[in-house]
């Protein structure tokens, strides 16, 4: 009965024989190749996987581009979804607005460059819609207290307030009662004034006749005001679009 071949040495271990001693020969062969762990290329990738990896390098690429670019506007209906333009119970208020309407009136004599006259300070002359008519048009009247004259709905006619809203067909406002009004601008003959600037007056005058004086100008100086009719036929823009607007004149048929 025949044995069978003894197991054939590895070709690494035969090496490492002949070059140092039998013990030392197998204990380098048992740590450094026999223990040694073995990494292997991995297979090549299937269609499957090369998709994965392309739709993760295009989201990358795309995290990466929105990363850098500015959020995208709100539409006008994610605006009124989100509720961005609705005043709450304790905004509604037309004490809270005085305070805008004082800077609007500020803004309007700087606009209009009104004097305490009642004249303009480019060329001294009076204020007219020829004049002043495209400076108008152009006005910003978030802040003015307006009030209707004439409409094609007689119940709108003697609305008051605050205009807290100006969009391109209608003025919303708070009025004296807190309650806010919708104004629309078709058909409409809207009127708001401008009051004078207060005239500067003399630090160093001390007597009486001279105060009193000064006391009865500066009352008539605040009785005075320039008064303005708007239609709102020629306002129907939003304030933004309005400010690079030429003034037209326009046939006013539902007079």
């Amino acid at each position: 009965m025949t044995q069978p071949p003894p197991p054939k040495q590895h070709i690494a271990q035969t090496l490492l024989t002949r070059a140092h001693p039998p013990e030392t020969a197998e204990t380098l062969f048992t740590e450094r190749i026999k223990q040694k762990p073995l990494y292997l290329r991995p297979t090549s990738p299937t269609a499957s996987d090369n998709r994965t990896r392309r739709r993760h390098h295009r989201l990358r690429k795309k995290e990466y581009f929105l990363r850098k670019q500015r959020p995208k506007p709100l539409s006008a209906k994610e605006k009124r979804a989100s509720g961005i333009y609705e005043l709450g119970e304790g905004e509604a208020k037309y004490e809270v607005f005085r305070g805008l309407n004082a800077l609007w009136v500020r803004y309007m004599q700087d606009v209009l460059d009104l004097r305490s006259d009642g004249s303009t300070g480019a060329g001294g002359g009076m204020v007219t819609a020829l004049s002043h008519g495209s400076k108008l048009v152009s006005a910003d009247f978030h802040g003015a207290e307006i009030e209707v004259v004439r409409s094609g709905c007689a119940g709108r006619v003697g609305m008051r307030g605050i205009v807290v809203r100006d969009t391109k067909f209608t003025f919303v406002v708070v009025t004296e009662k807190d309650e806010v009004k919708t104004i629309p601008k078709e058909q409409t003959i809207i009127r708001f004034r401008v009051p004078l600037p207060k005239p500067a007056t003399d630090a160093d005058a001390d007597a009486d006749a001279d105060t009193e004086m000064r006391e009865d100008e500066q009352k008539q100086s605040e009785a005075k005001e320039l008064v303005f009719e708007i239609h709102g036929n020629q306002f129907q823009n939003r304030a933004v679009d309005r400010a690079h607007k030429k003034f037209k004149w326009r046939n006013v048929e539902y007079l």
